[in-house]
């Protein structure tokens, strides 16, 4: 086995394992730069090295698996990352991706990354029916009581359209987050 053969192998089990801790266990080890930095230099050695590549490359992966204690929920589309874009080339790569998909003919809002919880709102008829997280891309968890405790999503729209799916991100700001993380130190 040569040493790109070897190091990509090595690369699959550290970000296996980084993914699981990170996406299914809520208990990460290493920081998202690092776990960022591990996923560009596969993609480099893929890049590089196609024919090194397997199925089961985590550059060919959205998420994290939905966790057994959620219930799981199937998109009627696939939820789809940008991932990391650090060049122009890399975001057109992405519109090529997309190039089909209808989402291009309604348009898209293109903002600064926020690493939060990337989420798919569903309305019926105007109303909150339910939430989930991205999941794998295919399959997410319902988190739809989760979500009705945010009090920026709206659980009524103006208006009773018939279905809609709102695509975002929920984060909370780091203000906040600190000061939740001083109540519980202190609890």
């Amino acid at each position: 086995m040569t040493n790109v053969a070897k190091r990509i192998e090595e690369l699959y089990g550290l970000l296996e394992r980084h993914g699981r801790l990170y996406y299914d266990l809520d208990a990460p080890e290493i920081s998202d730069a690092e776990y960022d930095a591990l996923v560009r230099e596969l993609t480099e050695l893929e890049r590089l090295r196609p024919d090194l590549a397997h199925e089961r490359s985590p550059t060919r992966r959205v998420g994290g698996s939905a966790l057994a204690r959620f219930e799981k929920v199937t998109h009627d589309r696939p939820m789809l990352s940008l991932d990391n874009v650090f060049a122009p080339s890399e975001l057109a790569s992405f519109f090529a991706r997309i190039k089909d998909e209808r989402a291009l003919a309604s348009g898209l809002v293109c903002e600064m990354k926020i690493d939060g919880l990337a989420v798919s709102l569903i309305y019926e008829d105007g109303l909150f029916v339910r939430g989930a997280t991205r999941g794998d891309g295919r399959v997410g968890e319902d988190v739809t009581a989760n979500l009705r405790t945010v009090r920026s999503i709206p659980l009524t729209l103006p208006e009773p359209i018939p279905r809609l799916v709102v695509r975002g991100e929920v984060y909370m700001p780091r203000e906040v987050f600190d000061e939740l993380n001083a109540a519980r130190e202190s609890e």
